[in-house]
């Protein structure tokens, strides 16, 4: 005569805010996913932070008149290198983040790879400072014509940035499509000002005035994107339930 023993497994939902639950299996892919996207909320105010706190303490640095990029010259420069590199990391990070957390439907290929883009651009950027110019630093030979380092810096923002705004603009799509309509206008109104602050400091069309409108712009775009990964961060699961 023999026993059978049957094991039976209990079977644990996680609860969404959105009211939907996971199975126990996507767990640990679910906090992977969320902490992914924690990258997105601080990848902005980590390069905002970094770049006004240097340019208070950096002699010679005028905010009017002096791009951020330009923190990357002089001794002290490799503290803007590692903040673009940190944020565009950073950045990339919340791109696949992105990717995960939309999975499929509107958006949930090309937003991603659009911020990714863009994150990739601030690596370039870091990596290929521009020219001194305007004064700044002091003690470095001023620019008298376009460096090929300068050339891929340039072209990496004129890159990236157009990419952040479609990213913007494809997601607002889907936050349309969802029900979240002021965030979705929102994307919709900061993206196209957005790239009209970088086109018209580059261009030189907003005169003195471009630098600072480009600086509001991109705290701005910055400050977005970390309210949206905020937002997607909160449609995920609630893992920390288990």
């Amino acid at each position: 005569m023999s026993t059978t023993t049957t094991k039976t497994t209990a079977t644990t939902t996680i609860p969404t805010r959105a009211g939907t639950v996971s199975p126990p299996e996507q767990l640990t892919a679910d906090r992977v996913t969320k902490s992914l996207l924690g990258y997105g909320v601080i990848a902005g105010p980590i390069f905002v932070v970094s770049s006004v706190t240097q340019g208070l303490l950096r002699e010679g640095f005028d905010f009017s008149r002096h791009p951020w990029s330009a923190l990357s010259l002089g001794d002290a420069g490799w503290i803007q290198v590692v903040t673009f590199l940190v944020s565009g990391l950073s950045t990339v990070a919340a791109a696949i983040g992105l990717r995960r957390a939309l999975a499929t439907g509107v958006g949930a290929t090309w937003a991603p790879r659009l911020l990714a883009v863009f994150g990739l651009s601030l690596v370039v950027a870091g990596l290929f400072p521009i020219d001194p110019m305007g004064g700044f630093p002091a003690d470095l030979p001023q620019a008298t014509g376009i460096s090929g380092h300068a050339m891929v810096h340039l072209l990496s923002g004129a890159i990236g940035f157009p990419c952040l705004a479609a990213a913007l603009l494809v997601l607002a799509r889907r936050l349309s499509r969802e029900g979240f309509g002021r965030l979705a206008t929102a994307c919709r109104i900061i993206a196209p000002l957005f790239l009209v602050g970088f086109f018209g400091m580059a261009s030189g069309g907003l005169g003195a005035a471009g630098v600072p409108a480009f600086v509001i712009a991109v705290v701005t775009v910055l400050g977005l994107l970390s309210i949206v990964s905020v937002h997607r961060y909160r449609q995920m699961p609630d893992t920390a339930c288990r």
